[in-house]
């Protein structure tokens, strides 16, 4: 097992960023490929009902981040401190929130999923095509959520090549099993749909592995003030949690205001950049995730020159990132519409200046879902919280209503750029603040 405490930091750190990165590439990959396939299958119908679908994704992953990053970033900064027992009551509580979670998310979204759907933007076709998706996945909506809070125990209990192993395998049949369902098995929408459940399933099942080692220090315990505990899970985990629940919140915005200024030719292409979107923030997680049990348990322990040394190579890797993301969507829009469609050839002639103009705002995102999770690490979820709450819901729902109003409807595409830029400057100030009032 890792000694994140004593180890040195440099290769600790890219350990666990591979890991991480490579645990969230996989996980983006399941929409991905259910997005490509399905794009060339129903085309852009088949695009712009994912789209429809995206926010309950957003969702789904939220539920788990809440319930796991936050539970997890306790448990690490309780272990930095030596308080073993309140580090378990923290991973048993999680288990118990995302069971909880789980069940409420199966029953609301099943029995309401048609109104949510229209909400979201949906006309007749693309209802059909949603709800034909939604009726395997509907089934494994508890495997995402217990996906993502195992994955992030397992982190910081020195086991992040099983979570990432995990996910490899999921998402590899998920690949596979998408061609086959999609196009061999002639089922379409709803085969990108069962393929993905059962990865999902897979995924779970594997990572489950890690309590028969002998290393495992994930234990089961009697809990003690159980909803003050809950309390700080939820709080923590809040601000990660939004950033995936803003992915939906933002989507829903889009996808009403697209249709209502551009058409559905433009909610083809944006159910483009949602695909890229996903992929890229799940990358950016890498980064948090790989920083968050190394800060949170030296900040436990009162390690503060090893918490400055991972914070610079994380801002290292989110500035590499960032660049990446643009020069892709600058250099390469045609190449990444035809990934996931067979485009009309109206969606052709507006979907480079749409990808293009989007693509400029993740230059800041891997930094500023960093920030998120270094506020949490450092026991700051207050300031967390807000950074997230403007970037997912005020600052860039303002943007998405208020710009085509006022520099016409083409304008909605820079709207997360300004949004990024805002909230990058308050990330830095407090980073600064907290930097010298903390330590």
């Amino acid at each position: 097992m890792d000694n994140i405490l004593t180890g040195k930091i440099k290769p600790l750190y890219f350990k666990y960023l591979i890991s991480a990165s490579g645990s969230s590439l996989m996980a983006s990959i399941f929409g991905m490929i259910d997005a490509m396939m399905v794009g060339k299958y129903h085309g852009p119908s088949g695009s712009a009902a994912l789209a429809v679908f995206n926010p309950l994704w957003s969702l789904i992953f939220c539920l788990g981040l809440l319930s796991g990053i936050g539970g997890s970033v306790l448990f690490a900064n309780c272990r930095g401190k030596g308080d073993e027992g309140s580090a378990k009551q923290f991973f048993t509580l999680s288990l118990i929130f995302g069971t909880v979670l789980s069940i409420v998310s199966m029953l609301g979204i099943g029995l309401f999923q048609e109104p949510l759907f229209r909400f979201f933007g949906a006309d007749d076709e693309l209802l059909r095509l949603a709800k034909l998706y939604l009726k395997p996945v509907l089934f494994a909506f508890p495997c995402c959520i217990f996906s993502t809070i195992l994955s992030s125990y397992l982190r910081n209990d020195g086991n992040p090549n099983l979570a990432t192993t995990a996910v490899i395998i999921g998402g590899i049949f998920n690949a596979v099993g998408d061609y086959l369902c999609v196009f061999t098995l002639d089922m379409g929408i709803f085969g990108a749909g069962l393929a993905t459940a059962i990865g999902q399933y897979m995924t779970v099942i594997i990572m489950l592995a890690h309590f028969f080692r002998k290393k495992n220090t994930l234990k089961l315990v009697k809990l003690e003030n159980a909803f003050k505990k809950l309390k700080s899970i939820s709080v923590t985990g809040f601000s990660t949690a939004i950033t995936d629940l803003a992915m939906g919140i933002i989507g829903i915005l889009f996808n009403r205001q697209i249709m209502k200024h551009l058409g559905s030719d433009a909610l083809a292409v944006y159910g483009v950049i949602t695909m890229v979107t996903a992929f890229a923030q799940c990358l950016a997680y890498g980064i948090g995730q790989a920083a968050q049990p190394i800060i949170s348990q030296n900040f436990g322990a009162k390690k503060y020159s090893r918490i400055r040394e991972c914070v610079r190579y994380s801002l290292y890797s989110s500035a590499v990132m960032g660049i990446f993301w643009v020069a892709v969507m600058m250099l390469f829009p045609n190449v990444v519409l035809v990934l996931f469609m067979d485009p009309t050839q109206a969606v052709k002639e507006i979907a480079p200046a749409i990808l293009r103009a989007y693509g400029i705002s993740y230059i800041l995102l891997p930094f500023n879902i960093f920030a998120t999770y270094y506020f949490q690490s450092i026991m700051q979820p207050k300031i967390s919280m807000s950074a997230s709450i403007a970037r997912g819901a005020v600052i860039s729902g303002a943007m998405i209503l208020l710009l085509p109003v006022i520099l016409g409807a083409s304008s909605i595409w820079y709207a997360m750029l300004i949004t990024e830029i805002l909230v990058a400057l308050f990330s830095v100030y407090y980073m600064r603040k907290c930097n010298r009032e903390l330590y």
